[in-house]
């Protein structure tokens, strides 16, 4: 008999100081990560929250398990959509549904985004130059990976376009860029 393999769950306490939105915060996250899910994603869906941090704010449910709910959500009160923030490299059809679903799309990833702005050009994503892309580093990533711990405290600074984050007295540094889907 083989048996389910359950997500890990990971408390992070982290002092946010997001200068380029004037956000300041303490957060004291729960994530639960998915057997499935890498450290590298792990970390952009973490600073995906961080940096679009706003009332109303959540982590889906179903983890990134659902195909029907993004991984993070902005919601009003009474439960409409208003921010669906994505990580990675989601499928066409899935930033289409996203765009019609949701007042604003913000997509978080360090991947190169030739096929999605490939898909884009073939009209397959509704208002594809609306969505806020923002690349993070690929290196920077890896350096936070290095120093995953399930309880963990941090600093996480954005200002000028680059990200700070101070684990253990350790400071990794990456640039975070704001691109497009669209060419132009």
């Amino acid at each position: 008999m083989r048996m389910a393999l359950t997500a890990t769950l990971y408390n992070l306490r982290i002092n946010l100081s997001d200068i380029d939105r004037g956000v300041y915060e303490d957060l004291d996250l729960r994530i639960a990560r998915h057997p499935s899910e890498s450290p590298r994603f792990m970390w952009t869906r973490t600073i995906a929250y961080c940096l679009s941090l706003a009332e109303g704010i959540a982590f889906s449910k179903d983890g990134i398990a659902s195909t029907d709910d993004p991984p993070i959500a902005v919601r009003d009160p009474t439960g409409i959509l208003l921010e669906w923030i994505d990580v990675g490299t989601p499928a066409a059809e899935r930033l289409h549904k996203a765009t019609k679903a949701a007042r604003q799309v913000s997509l978080f990833t360090a991947t190169p985004l030739t096929q999605l702005r490939r898909d884009a050009a073939n009209g397959a994503i509704h208002k594809a130059d609306t969505i806020a892309v923002w690349l993070l580093d690929p290196a920077f990533l890896d350096a936070l990976e290095a120093r995953l711990d399930r309880k963990a405290k941090l600093e996480l600074v954005r200002t000028d376009g680059r990200l700070y984050v101070t684990i253990g007295g350790n400071t990794i540094e990456g640039p975070i860029t704001r691109d497009s889907l669209v060419a132009g």
